[in-house]
């Protein structure tokens, strides 16, 4: 019996969405469209006589061509596999009287997959992975990521709103700085919220195939969420250029700029998201408008590394700067310290939070798709809590701040019991 090798008849594995799983479905979709397509091609051409053997056939993962009778046909695991576990095996089947053979080895072996589950009875019978559950262990992880970003989101959520209330609460909190502050930590609460929206959207039913739904309702949560992360961005770009402001210019809570730092921390993400939301209705608007391969994305993507590109300049000039001002003879002692305080988190938040996205983005979507879910899902969660550590509770004037009016708090409640005790004393 002779042996055919074919190779995967997969691209490299491109096909994008927001999970990767999605990737592997929509791969397989795609690629069982086009092995029906060619089977009904060749059940219209007509038989040539005398000429016996198997017809094409789609098993669920590979698509395998006609092959005369008594021969074999072996084809490598599927490319789209390996952005899970890298795999080289073949799987073999002959053509026999009775038509193909079952895979040999089994697609679960020769691809290196996990067990499937125990209710997938029929793709066992046919040796082959469901197309739903042809990498269970990796649905597993998701659902354990799901947990740890919801537990960091969550986190970060209560953080930055006790940081909100604290900033809005005492007065002598109240200037540019802090008003700045305050719209970043919104930024990452919506953040936050546009998460736990679009999964409860995606993914609370099961029965809903997440990878290929097109609604109105799930495009406005992209939407929104896309929107959040532009504004993530943007403000922290405004944190960066509010700290080179001060350096250049008097220390000051001048509100003069207030109105420039808002336009470009919510006004630039509205105009860029908006110009995306037209041109996916225009020219590409299929699925949920989470496909990250689209040439489209770059719309996002662009601004998002420009605001990244610009802090990283600031980063550099302010570093500089901040080098020069220190050594400053005629600085007062207070301004140093307002610049060291305020210095040592932006310059700490702006690499933390640019580095790995430009490292990402520079790499195709199936490189290092582990440490990219891990550092975008979960390590990302957990940014607002660590803004809210940095610029709040352990900023030094709030922390003075709050003992001030908790002393006075304290002495005026001694002060009442006091007056309560002397008028009982007195009766």
């Amino acid at each position: 019996n002779s042996v055919i090798v074919l190779p995967a008849l997969s691209p490299s594995a491109k096909v994008g969405g927001t999970h990767p799983d999605c990737s592997v479905v929509l791969h397989f979709q795609k690629q069982e469209l086009e092995c029906l397509e060619r089977i009904q091609s060749e059940s219209q051409a007509p038989a040539l006589p005398g000429q016996e053997g198997c017809p094409t056939e789609w098993d669920g993962v590979s698509c395998w061509p006609a092959l005369p009778l008594g021969q074999s046909r072996a084809v490598a695991c599927p490319d789209i596999l390996n952005v899970f576990k890298e795999s080289k095996g073949l799987i073999q089947r002959n053509c026999t009287e009775r038509g193909w053979s079952p895979p040999s080895p089994p697609y679960h072996s020769a691809c290196q997959l996990e067990t499937l589950s125990s209710n997938d009875t029929e793709a066992k019978a046919r040796h082959v992975p469901s197309l739903w559950g042809c990498c269970p262990f990796q649905r597993g992880r998701f659902v354990t990521m799901k947990v740890l970003y919801t537990c960091g989101y969550s986190t970060s959520m209560a953080a930055l709103l006790l940081a909100i209330g604290i900033f809005s609460c005492f007065r002598k909190l109240h200037c540019t700085r802090n008003s700045i502050h305050i719209h970043f930590f919104t930024s990452f609460i919506l953040r936050g919220t546009a998460v736990f929206i679009k999964d409860s959207i995606l993914f609370s039913d099961e029965s809903i195939d997440h990878c290929t739904m097109s609604t109105v309702t799930c495009k406005v949560a992209i939407t929104f969420f896309q929107y959040s992360v532009l504004a993530n961005f943007y403000w922290l770009l405004v944190e960066g250029l509010y700290l080179q402001t001060l350096l250049l210019l008097t220390f000051t809570c001048d509100r003069s700029y207030t109105w420039g730092y808002i336009l470009v921390g919510w006004g630039v993400p509205m105009v860029t998201v908006g110009v995306w939301v037209l041109t996916r209705l225009q020219y590409d608007n299929h699925g949920c408008w989470d496909d990250y391969s689209s040439l489209y994305w770059w719309v996002i993507k662009a601004p998002i590394l420009l605001a990244i590109f610009v802090n990283f300049l600031i980063f550099l000039n302010v570093t500089r700067m901040l080098a020069q001002k220190i050594r400053c003879p005629d600085l007062s002692r207070t301004h140093k310290q307002q610049y060291m305080r305020l210095t040592k988190s932006t310059l700490l938040l702006i690499p933390l939070f640019g580095v790995h996205y430009v490292v990402f983005a520079l790499f195709p979507k199936h490189v290092g798709v582990d440490a990219r879910l891990y550092f975008e899902l979960v390590l990302g969660s957990y940014q607002g809590f660590l803004v809210a550590l940095l610029y709040c509770f352990l900023n030094g004037e709030v922390q003075a701040e709050i003992r001030r009016n908790w002393g006075k708090w304290q002495r005026s409640m001694e002060s009442n019991v006091f007056n309560l005790a002397t008028q009982d004393f007195t009766a």
